[in-house]
């Protein structure tokens, strides 16, 4: 991601997650589609494969050094006997991101903060919040306050279980608390992505979710599989008709009449500069995405 970073904004519509464990997976996973991939060294490895795993993701990138994507390691909890190997790893791999499980307050950022700035100074490696408990959704704003936090994950797969929610179409009963992550990020800047869907075979599932999802204000969702990916960049990705609309809002206020106006009509609809900010950042979008689809 060197040659696109400080340049234009990240887009994450679709961030597939990566048991490491699994090196086939591993091999695949840079030439797919997806914005990002989040190699797990958490949930998805067994206890008995967590050295394996940090073997197998060492291997993975010494094999593919730079990426189009993202590139995210999801660590153990520091209070597991594998959170500290697991951070020895990420100062010698330097992904774009670390991705912390489970966080429920800020010392949890700033823990990780502090060992990697020992052990990594060269490199300042982005910190990421998985919102997966009660407490980590009512200290949200706080985490997503904290400098280090770059981006937000909700868990609902934990959260559920540590909650008694039901798994049901529509996420009726956590809707309340996901619209409170996404509050936490916007407010301070910081990405919030959605939680992965499980029945990755549910095509009109995953698709009713991908939708809700983009239509309360999620920057994209968490995959777990390849078959996501395409939906995923869809939903959470610029339709034509927004460019269309976009690129005709950044020319009309490039009129010379229209220049020192904070108001404009366009075919009878009155837009302000603030829709200029947003076609702007949305056209900033769609060049991220084809510049790292070509390389270029």
């Amino acid at each position: 991601m060197e040659f696109l970073k400080d340049r234009i904004p990240p887009v994450r519509r679709s961030l597939l997650s990566v048991p490491a464990d699994n090196s086939r997976a591993l091999e695949k996973a840079p030439i797919l589609d997806c914005d990002g991939i989040i190699y797990d060294l958490e949930d998805s490895v067994a206890l008995q494969k967590k050295a394996e795993a940090r073997s197998n993701l060492a291997e993975a990138f010494a094999l593919f050094p730079r990426s189009r994507q993202e590139r995210i390691i999801r660590i153990n909890s520091l209070e597991s006997e594998f959170g500290r190997d697991d951070l020895a790893l990420v100062a010698q791999l330097l992904p774009d991101a670390v991705l912390l499980p489970k966080v429920e307050q800020v010392s949890d950022i700033a823990d990780v903060a502090e060992i990697l700035a020992q052990n990594a100074p060269a490199k300042p490696i982005a910190l990421w919040a998985m919102v997966e408990t009660p407490k980590g959704v009512l200290n949200a704003a706080c985490i997503a306050a904290d400098a280090r936090t770059r981006c937000l994950i909700v868990g609902l797969n934990d959260l559920r279980k540590e909650t008694g929610v039901l798994p049901q179409p529509g996420r009726a009963y956590l809707v309340p608390w996901l619209m409170q992550v996404v509050l936490a990020g916007r407010a301070h800047g910081v990405d919030v992505v959605d939680s992965v869907f499980n029945d990755f075979r549910n095509e009109a599932g995953f698709d009713a979710e991908c939708a809700q999802g983009r239509a309360m204000g999620f920057s994209g969702k968490m995959l777990i599989h390849p078959s996501q990916i395409e939906p995923a960049n869809r939903h959470f990705g610029p339709d034509p008709a927004s460019i269309a609309e976009a690129e005709a809002i950044v020319a009309a206020f490039q009129d010379p009449e229209a220049r020192d106006r904070n108001v404009i009509d366009i075919d009878g609809k009155m837009v302000e500069r603030l829709h200029l900010v947003e076609a702007e950042k949305l056209l900033a979008k769609v060049a991220f995405i084809t510049e790292r689809k070509t390389g270029s």
